[in-house]
């Protein structure tokens, strides 16, 4: 059976803003996590992000659906690299 490690990739990588390294990997996914405050991690899109990755972490076959919560998180916050950038920008 498959069992997701620190360094497992997730299903696609997630490109940030800012010159930020992209998040690829079930350990990177975690340490981003780690940094949010408690006031964050009570927001819907971070918990359901959190709750995800755990479920996939136990269940890799959610690693898809984990990682689509990850990438909606980021777009929330407007973390998330547009692709093509805006002329706004």
């Amino acid at each position: 059976m498959f069992q997701l490690k620190h360094d497992s990739p997730l299903a696609f990588p997630l490109m940030l803003r800012d010159g930020q390294p992209p998040i690829a990997t079930v350990g990177e996914a975690a340490a981003l996590f780690a940094t949010l405050s408690a006031e964050q991690r009570e927001t819907s899109h971070w918990k359901r992000a959190i709750l995800m990755l755990n479920h996939a972490m136990k269940e890799p076959r959610y690693l898809a659906t984990a990682t689509v919560n990850l990438q909606t998180a980021l777009s929330v916050e407007r973390l998330l690299l547009e692709f093509p950038p805006s002329e706004a920008s």
